[in-house]
């Protein structure tokens, strides 16, 4: 099992745990949302939760809860630009299909 950032990514999430105080790492999961059903999302986690999976890649700590860990395993978070925003977007293997927009996602076990 694991989550892994690009090194871009890994830079980004570095600067904002090192500016923002009480930050412990990159909270990363999913939510159901969109057409599709699930979506990714990402903040700051400021604490270890009783059922947060840890993983840890060059001092970043990257905290998912149980109920996404299944859904984001093998995950692979990046970030660049996309017109004028910057975002974080991944690569997640568990992904069997994504709406239109990109925005949210289905697994193989959403369709049975």
């Amino acid at each position: 099992m694991a989550v892994h950032l690009t090194p871009v990514a890994h830079s980004r999430v570095q600067r904002f745990v090192a500016s923002t105080p009480g930050a412990l790492g990159l909270r990363f999961g999913v939510t159901r949302t969109g057409c599709s059903g699930w979506g990714h999302v990402t903040d700051l986690a400021r604490e270890q939760r009783e059922d947060d999976t840890v993983f840890e890649q060059d001092g970043v700590r990257i905290y998912v809860d149980a109920d996404s860990l299944a859904l984001v395993d093998g995950t692979e978070i990046d970030f660049g630009k996309q017109g004028l925003s910057e975002t974080f977007t991944f690569r997640n293997p568990n992904a069997a299909a994504e709406c239109g927009c990109g925005e949210s996602f289905t697994t193989d076990a959403d369709k049975a």
